[in-house]
């Protein structure tokens, strides 16, 4: 079991963020990968990069099974809610040098105290530490840049869109039932009680927590507390928690004289819109190209059935009293109103 202290100051401080690099650097691990088929199916090709690419560290350090550990400074601390590649690659050229050591350190010896084993990495792994830290920390960056730009960059844009709903609609969700609540909305294994967050675990760790980061994942669909092993000046431990599949309210299946009307894209689109929703969160819900849905809901809004309003760097769309009367109309069996 994790269990982390966390005062009201920690709770005030606890905040989202978007890490590509932790994106990235989730792919390196095989426990919990999200190799479904559909919008995700992405994620499982990412590991193919690293053979093809003869990314030699990350394969080095990269996990093929359950346990083991990634060093932390492979996905920097993000600093802001929405850090870039560039910024984050150069944080990672920047570690410093007993940082690099002391987590490659617990690659090999893991920390038997919290049941975390070490394991064997491949001779290239320490023979480009051998030249040093800061020569390592510059290699692994460039081995992660060209990875990003091959595996995950292609995809980034559709996927950066469907993280960034998910912490507007988990905001929401915090200003109506408060933090407690929140924590225990992530996933089963996750609970807050009486100042204290508690994961279920095979690690036994126990930790007081000025913050934690809250970071969603397309990536995996496990629960990760990501925990600094570096004595000394501790990051905040961070949540990488697994974006649900599906909406918590779950929408219908359109009416059949809702599809005749409508054609059936349309009619599925405007039936799914229980809630606000980006483009690209109806996409990977409906398996159809950004593009494609973009189309039909151009047509939906023209027609006065589907409002549009900006929320930072998105575009929200959602049903408009007169969406929500045809809905209703065609579920009931009635006759839709012009």
């Amino acid at each position: 079991m994790i269990r982390l202290t966390i005062d009201s100051t920690g709770l005030a401080r606890t905040r989202f963020a978007v890490s590509p690099l932790h994106e990235a650097v989730n792919t390196l691990m095989a426990s919990g990968l999200n190799t479904r088929t559909g919008p995700y199916a992405w994620v499982g090709r990412t590991r193919r990069v690293l053979r093809r690419e003869r990314l030699e560290l990350l394969s080095g350090l990269a996990l093929d099974q359950a346990g083991g550990y990634l060093p932390d400074f492979l996905s920097p601390h993000p600093t802001g809610p929405a850090p870039t590649v560039a910024e984050q690659l150069e944080a990672v050229r920047r570690t410093p040098p007993e940082r690099v050591r002391a987590e490659l350190d617990t690659v090999q010896h893991g920390v038997p105290a919290a049941r975390l084993n070490g394991r064997p990495v491949p001779d290239v792994v320490l023979r480009t530490l051998a030249r040093g830290p800061r020569y390592f920390a510059e290699r692994v960056a460039d081995e992660l840049g060209r990875y990003w730009d091959v595996a995950l960059a292609p995809y980034w844009a559709d996927a950066r869109a469907v993280l960034d709903a998910e912490i507007d609609q988990r905001g929401r969700f915090l200003a109506r039932h408060g933090s407690g609540a929140l924590f225990n909305s992530l996933a089963p294994q996750m609970c807050w009680a009486e100042g204290r967050i508690e994961l279920e675990s095979r690690f036994e760790v126990a930790l007081p927590a000025r913050m934690v980061l809250l970071v969603p994942t397309l990536v995996s669909h496990e629960i990760h507390l990501i925990l600094d092993p570096v004595d000394g000046v501790h990051r905040a431990p961070t949540v990488m928690y697994p974006v649900p599949r599906v909406p918590s309210t779950v929408p219908h299946a359109p009416a059949p004289s809702l599809a005749q009307l409508l054609g059936p894209t349309r009619a599925d689109l405007l039936s799914a819109l229980v809630g606000p929703a980006t483009t690209a969160a109806l996409a990977a819900r409906h398996f159809l190209s950004a593009g494609t849905v973009s189309y039909h809901l151009g047509v939906l809004h023209r027609a006065g059935l589907v409002s549009r309003v900006r929320s930072g760097r998105e575009v929200l769309y959602r049903r408009t009293p007169r969406g929500e009367e045809l809905v209703a109309a065609q579920e009931d069996g009635g006759e839709a109103g012009s």
